[in-house]
């Protein structure tokens, strides 16, 4: 079994974004040319013995790229199997507070925001009053941390300092840190190490480009802090479990890493 906690359903807003151009070269695929049923990514998740994925919705300055309404329309097509993961526009932060209340009232499982996307970090003073919503509705507030493969500026994924004093500003806050933190995954291993609520994600990289020292950390006082994603459609799930083997991880590492520790930090049992 296991849950797969980063992934994107792609819309054609989302796909054929002009930003994800050094994506599509580094893979060697081509966007789709007309929208992909949901089937898709039920298909993907089949093959990788995924049993839960956590879809996320995309805002940014052009708008919705994928909308709460298309996410909270996928989870009801598959209720066992999808979670949502909301996103706003945090330039009207009490909308945008209304709006992550009402998604999370409806059953999503949290907040996502892409502080690079925005082109602030993410101790940016915009961001405060949706963290202290978070921790005020007891969900998780998940960000990319390290470089951009999209086309934006990669400095607002540094995890230190930025994130540092969020998890400072805000202790109660559960962050969870997708992509690894490259090129600065030392610094974001530290932060989990350092802050009892913050925790890390492996989407966008299999199994066997982890770099090492995320490896030794899962494998032993990092075991409770670290969780699979793939973010699908960058990379199939499948394809990023592929080498999950050659990590060496013991019975109990290996399935918190897959499903333990995404069940208790997005509260799936609930």
């Amino acid at each position: 079994m296991a849950i797969d906690v980063w992934m994107q359903h792609p819309t054609l807003r989302h796909a054929s974004h002009e930003m994800f151009a050094s994506l599509w070269r580094w893979t060697g695929a081509e966007p789709p040319r007309e929208e992909v049923p949901i089937a898709a990514t039920i298909d993907a998740m089949d093959r990788a013995g995924i049993d839960r994925g956590i879809v996320c919705a995309w805002y940014g300055p052009d708008g919705d790229l994928i909308s709460n309404d298309e996410v909270a329309g996928w989870v009801e097509q598959h209720p066992s199997r999808l979670c949502g993961l909301a996103s706003v526009d945090v330039r009207d932060p009490v909308a945008a507070v209304a709006e992550l209340r009402r998604r999370v009232a409806a059953g999503f499982v949290g907040l996502r925001l892409l502080p690079w996307l925005w082109e602030r970090p993410p101790d940016h003073r915009l961001f405060y009053p949706l963290y202290a919503t978070c921790v005020e509705l007891g969900v998780p507030f998940c960000l990319q941390v390290g470089h951009t493969g999209p086309l934006r500026p990669s400095e607002y994924g540094r995890p230190i300092p930025y994130l540092d004093r969020v998890a400072l500003d805000f202790p109660d806050l559960v962050i969870v840190g997708g992509h690894i933190g490259y090129p600065w995954t030392d610094e974001m291993i530290a932060l989990a190490r350092k802050y009892p609520n913050v925790f890390i994600d492996t989407s966008a990289y299999t199994a066997r480009r982890y770099p090492p020292q995320l490896v030794d950390y899962l494998r032993s006082d990092g075991r409770h802090k670290v969780m699979f994603g793939s973010n699908f459609p960058m990379i199939d799930p499948e394809h990023a479990l592929a080498d999950l083997d050659s990590l060496g991880l013991d019975e109990e590492a290996r399935e918190l890493f897959l499903e333990g520790n995404a069940r208790r930090v997005f509260a799936l049992d609930r």
